[in-house]
């Protein structure tokens, strides 16, 4: 019967690699789209006339409401499975992208860019939810290490359009134009995922962790480290607007920065997917490390040191965004995954918002002061998540002394 899977497990493992790596080419052509427009934002912003402060704020509310909002779109696909409906919506308005184009004021820009992040929260949790049941099979986090290392050959060639088109017309509008051809083939390459698997959850027969029972617990213990964790990790816009108003790099060379990013990112994503099926959410602890590295090399005058800075920055997007999402599959029931998908990432976004503002704002006073704030923001992530371990660890024994009594 179309759409239920084969019954033999090989088959089932093959037609789940079918829908990662279909799922991974219509993620790569969404990335190449909204990470192109992404590489220049804040350039392209303070050539409409915006400050420091104002990159700050549309990328933190950008990063904010792409995030927030998907606790609702989550719910909303948990309750009616309407995944892949979802899905081809949420992709759709990634057409914001071209119109930036034709705007003339960065606050038109904002509000463009801002859609393309509603964008994102409303595909995101039906896109990840249905990855979750195929990463069944395949394993947690090597299946959304594939997945994010494939999204990511699209964030580095998004980039390179930008730089193609800052060097052969000088201005930015050609590159956002360019960045809406890739729209027809992403919605292609969906139909031909949908038409390969229209009921995902069938790939997961087991229905998921059975041990998180019909509540968010198994994913609430990461929720303060998360925000602690994000709430110091610069973003490239920020980045961004630093090496063009420093004139450390010239503007073509911006795009290129990104792009090494992403690159590194994709390694990153396959080792930290690896890393993740032996070691499990523990892998979240380098995200810290790289968070405080990003802000003291990135943020640098030296052309070198700031190049080294976003690529350390790039790491730290591959294993955040791939052990993220394989934790919460792992720890959450399938019927409460889109939900929990939501929830968490309502946590990241208002984190990222927090911190991106924080940032924008402090580097108008001095650099010093965000590279103060980062690294007193990761060393609470460090003590959160140590004192959230041990929570776990407490919770277990007793649970452990609970079943040993009659």
């Amino acid at each position: 019967m179309p759409g239920s899977p084969p019954d033999d497990p090989e088959e089932v493992r093959d037609l789940s690699v079918r829908l990662i790596l279909l799922l991974g080419v219509v993620s790569l052509l969404g990335s190449l789209v909204s990470n192109g427009a992404r590489s220049v934002t804040g350039p392209y912003i303070l050539l409409l006339g915006g400050s420091a402060a104002i990159v700050g704020l549309v990328a933190g509310f950008g990063e904010f409401i792409g995030y927030a909002l998907r606790t609702a779109t989550g719910t909303y696909i948990d309750r009616n499975h309407s995944y892949w409906k979802v899905a081809m919506a949420g992709y759709g308005l990634l057409a914001a992208i071209p119109l930036l184009a034709v705007v003339g004021r960065w606050e038109s820009a904002a509000l463009l860019i801002i859609a393309e992040r509603v964008g994102k929260a409303i595909r995101t949790p039906a896109r990840d939810t249905i990855l979750s049941h195929a990463t069944t099979s395949v394993g947690r986090g090597w299946g959304f290490g594939i997945h994010k290392a494939i999204d990511q050959v699209g964030a580095v060639i998004g980039p390179l359009v930008m730089v193609a088109a800052l060097a052969f017309t000088g201005g930015y509008a050609a590159g956002f134009l360019l960045l809406g051809i890739p729209l027809a083939g992403l919605a292609v390459m969906l139909l031909v995922a949908r038409s390969a698997v229209p009921k995902p959850g069938r790939l997961e027969a087991d229905g998921g962790n059975p041990e998180t029972g019909s509540d968010l617990s198994g994913i609430m213990p990461y929720a303060t480290f998360i925000f602690l964790g994000m709430a110091g990790f610069a973003n490239f816009p920020l980045i961004s607007f630093h090496l063009k108003a420093g004139s450390i790099i010239p503007d073509a060379a911006i795009p290129l920065f990104y792009a090494a990013a992403m690159v590194v990112s994709v390694a990153v994503a396959l080792l930290a997917g690896r890393v993740f099926d032996r070691v499990g959410v523990h892998t979240l602890l380098a995200i810290p490390v790289l968070s405080v590295a990003t802000v003291l090399l990135a943020f640098s005058s030296t052309p070198g040191l700031a190049l080294a800075g976003v690529l350390v920055w790039g790491a730290g997007i591959g294993i955040f965004e791939t052990a993220l999402r394989a934790s919460i599959a792992a720890s959450t029931a399938a019927n409460l995954r889109g939900q929990a998908y939501g929830t968490v990432s309502a946590v990241f976004g208002t984190a990222w918002f927090v911190g991106s503002a924080v940032m924008g704002v402090l580097y108008d006073v001095s650099l010093a002061h965000i590279v103060a704030y980062v690294i007193t923001i990761e060393a609470a992530a460090v003590a959160a998540y140590l004192w959230l371990y041990r929570s776990r660890i407490a919770i277990r024994l007793q649970e452990g002394i609970g079943n040993l009594i009659p």
